[in-house]
């Protein structure tokens, strides 16, 4: 094994992640006019199969703490990398709805599985001062996969094949690297760090709401990820590979949504909550009422990527900060909440389009999500609006964004964060 300094594994890290977010699970969307067309696929069955990979990556995530234990970091990563490279195999060799389902059910397990190996890793690599920052690198690995995919499309629109066949060899260099950056070990918790108490009834109001509001944005998510593209070529008349710079503007939008998440947990979480998912629908809307317009087009794309990502952060961060010393709850809830309401939201779109059409499916889902906006003050945030027994609290600038979520994470036995110990290292 090679050792990485904490920035060269944060880049490692975002790598992996371009690989199993970007390239396995969210490119799909990218092809599916020329995947529909080859394989004589309705809109029905694309939502049954687009739903596959975010089952399975809740299946996976469900799975990931024990396996990391079980497995080591390294072992994880690599059998993360090996899947995703099969699954995308197996989808490049599809002739018809099953095996293309069973390849994306395979890479959704590959996505599952790579972020728990690599936080394992982190918590054993990198000095815990720089876990905050090393994790937000390691997140923007989604837009940078997005941003990578979109070449493809627009040289080799109708070779998608070919495509996925050069996904799986990224995806195999991967699982190489892995083996050779990754060290074997399981979790790593401070000798210090005091048992997780009992979840106290406040906290489980809290992350129960946290959850659903997680999942009504996967929900309300869903028609972009998968019929964006389509929406494109089949209403607005538009050239296939012209649909490679709705997902570049995906990439390049989302790789904001890290600040703006901070900012969101800097001041107010609701408002915050409020105004990305109200973002979020009115872009489902705008893309629906322009199809042929590139220009909107991509602007739409741009509001997406932005509202999606930050309210992803938004989600970590929250789930971090309710559940102190449970390293593999806190993280992980709001993520299988947003999963499983793509799941959910995937075959219903599917089956709207086939019953109303494109532009009518993406109105009905856009007011969905406005709705749901307009419940955002019930968002678990620094002042609770639902809780009696607390004391309204400013959250002071020291105590904000992904960095102070992780050291408030682990308390010692006084129930005082743990003080992460800075090196030389860090400040770099």
């Amino acid at each position: 094994m090679k050792t990485l300094s904490n920035m060269g594994f944060a880049l490692f890290g975002a790598m992996l992640v371009a690989i199993s977010y970007g390239l396995a699970r969210f490119a799909f969307g990218l092809f599916v006019p020329s995947i529909s067309t080859d394989l004589s696929l309705t809109p029905y069955t694309v939502g049954i199969i687009g739903a596959l990979p975010f089952i399975s990556f809740v299946l996976a995530t469900l799975v990931a703490p024990l396996a990391a234990d079980r497995l080591g970091a390294r072992n994880l990563a690599i059998l993360s990398s090996g899947l995703g490279t099969g699954g995308l195999v197996l989808i490049s060799q599809a002739s018809e709805a099953l095996s293309l389902g069973v390849g994306v059910f395979i890479c959704g397990i590959c996505t599952g599985l790579m972020m728990p190996a690599l936080t394992a890793a982190m918590q054993a690599l990198v000095s815990r001062s720089m876990h905050g920052r090393v994790s937000s690198i390691m997140n923007a690995g989604t837009s940078i996969g997005i941003i990578v995919a979109v070449p493809t499309v627009l040289f080799l629109a109708n070779a998608w094949r070919l495509t996925y066949v050069i996904f799986a060899v990224l995806a195999g260099i991967g699982m190489v690297a892995a083996w050779f950056f990754i060290p074997s070990v399981s979790r790593v918790v401070p000798a210090n760090a005091a048992p997780p108490p009992p979840i106290s009834r406040e906290q489980y109001s809290r992350l129960i709401r946290l959850s659903l509001f997680a999942f009504a944005m996967g929900f309300v998510s869903a028609p972009y990820w998968l019929f964006a593209p389509d929406l494109l070529v089949n209403l607005g008349g538009l050239p296939a590979s012209h649909t490679g710079w709705l997902w570049l503007a995906v990439g390049i939008a989302g790789l904001g949504g890290a600040m703006a998440s901070d900012l969101a947990d800097r001041n107010n979480p609701p408002i915050t909550q409020a105004l990305m998912l109200m973002m979020l629908s009115s872009s489902l809307v705008l893309l629906a009422a322009s199809p042929g317009q590139i220009g909107l087009a991509v602007f739409s794309a741009l509001v997406f990527g932005l509202a999606y990502m930050s309210l992803t952060g938004l989600y970590l961060m929250t789930g971090i900060r309710l559940l102190p010393n449970r390293l593999s709850m806190g993280p992980v809830l709001p993520f299988l909440a947003c999963a499983l309401g793509q799941a959910a939201g995937s075959p219903v779109i599917g089956a709207l389009i086939d019953a109303f059409g494109h532009a009518q499916a993406f109105s009905i889902f856009s007011v969905v999500g406005i709705v749901i906006a307009v419940l955002s003050p019930i968002y678990p945030g620094h002042i609770d609006y639902w809780s009696d027994d607390e004391e309204p609290q400013e959250a002071e600038e020291a105590d904000t964004g992904l960095q102070a979520a992780y050291d408030h994470q682990l308390l010692d036995e006084n129930g005082e964060p743990i003080e992460p110990v800075k090196t030389a290292e860090d400040i770099r």
